[in-house]
């Protein structure tokens, strides 16, 4: 019997043919004198020529044939390719930098270009469906990242140093910690305290029917209101608090600062919080607890030995999506004095500087990416789908 030809990966080869046009079409680089001079555009050919430039489409053409007819060994020959292709970008941009910037003028900036920022999402669409191609884990790509990650650092010490955006970390490193250090705290402050008062507010809203209608009423008005509204709402009665109240006066309440922030973060994190805890506290089968009850289980047993564990994943999904939303609201909080990685974005903003708006923008981006995969894993971790039955055990 004659065997079938595996059909085209059409995802993967559109992917890498975008790529390959992204690379011809788009400006890779920008050179600037200063800072405030808007830089020059460059293509690949214009650096190094046409043979140059055709010869970095290889790799994507590469990408291509492996993706025409794929096999489970060609699709990691890819995912190999497609790590080799992120950790040579820092590469490239240091040979544009030696290639196209003035050793004699220090102030002389290389700015990334469109082709690089589009060549690196097209990589991170490619690595998702390569993923789900492969069945691998979510750590397993981490991993696989990892040392993309160390080439970019060491890039950007040893190569990069006119690199716009590490020109803009390296005069402003102590506020970026700082900045870093004060975003964190705040979303961590925000799904924290969310976690607990969203627990709380779901378990009495499972007793009574009236608490459910009247709080998902005003969890879902929260969420209707703008942040900047809901900064503004807060200013006066802060202010008015801090003035009268001597105590919070001194723990630092304000009507502008990390207080309003954080109370605007604590009620846009409430929704999803609650919503997920009590969908999911609900959702256990009544099946399940009453075999639990028959077996002599007391009330509080059988919820913390079955209906938790059991709504345990869907709620850390409901964390998942609280601290994501959070993270990016926190830049919002900058514009009320409440600091974190929204300065630099803000800043930026207000200066015509897309590298410092950038240096605010990764990171929160990056943090966003990071908790998600994290989260996402554990709540995986913990779904009683996931794990291994007992004769899948044995047999093992």
């Amino acid at each position: 019997m004659r065997r079938e030809a595996p059909l085209p990966n059409r995802v993967l080869t559109a992917l890498m043919l975008a790529a390959a046009v992204a690379w011809l079409a788009l400006p890779s680089v920008s050179v600037a004198p200063n800072r405030i001079v808007p830089g020059t555009p460059f293509h690949a050919y214009e650096i190094v020529g046409w043979a140059g430039a055709l010869a970095g489409c290889l790799p994507w053409l590469a990408m291509v044939a492996l993706a025409w007819r794929p096999t489970p060994t060609r699709y990691r020959v890819a995912l190999g390719l497609a790590v080799l292709l992120l950790a040579a970008l820092p590469a490239w941009l240091a040979g544009a930098a030696a290639l196209m910037i003035d050793p004699t003028t220090p102030q002389a900036r290389l700015g990334v270009g469109a082709a690089v920022w589009l060549l690196l999402f097209l990589l991170g669409l490619v690595l998702i469906e390569l993923r789900g191609r492969l069945a691998l884990p979510r750590l397993a790509v981490w991993l696989l990242l990892a040392p993309v990650a160390l080439v970019w650092w060491l890039a950007s010490s040893h190569g990069l140093e006119s690199l716009a955006l590490v020109q803009e970390y390296r005069g402003r490193s102590d506020q970026f910690t700082a900045a870093v250090i004060q975003h964190l705290r705040l979303v961590a402050g925000a799904v924290g305290a969310s976690l607990v008062l969203g627990a709380g507010l779901a378990l009495a809203m499972r007793r009574h029917a009236g608490l459910e209608r009247v709080g998902f009423g005003v969890l879902n008005f929260l969420q209707t209101i703008p942040s900047l509204a809901l900064f503004g709402l807060l200013l006066a009665p802060l202010a008015w608090l801090a003035a009268n109240v001597a105590w919070l006066n001194a723990m630092g309440v304000r009507g502008i600062g990390w207080a309003p922030a954080f109370l605007a973060l604590l009620g846009y994190s409430l929704l999803p919080m609650v919503r997920n805890t009590f969908v999911a506290l609900e959702g256990v089968s009544p099946q399940v607890l009453e075999s639990a009850r028959g077996m002599g289980m007391s009330r509080t047993q059988v919820f913390l030995q079955v209906r938790l564990p059991l709504a345990l994943p869907v709620m850390i999904e409901g964390v998942r999506i609280t601290t994501v939303q959070a993270i990016g609201l926190t830049a919002v909080a900058a514009l009320i004095g409440a600091g974190g990685l929204g300065t630099f974005i803000f800043q930026g903003l207000g200066q015509a500087a897309m590298d410092l708006v950038l240096l605010g923008a990764l990171p929160i981006l990056a943090m966003a990416l990071v908790a998600d995969g994290l989260l996402g894993a554990l709540a995986r971790r913990l779904d009683p789908r996931q794990l291994p039955s007992a004769g899948q055990e044995a047999t093992s």
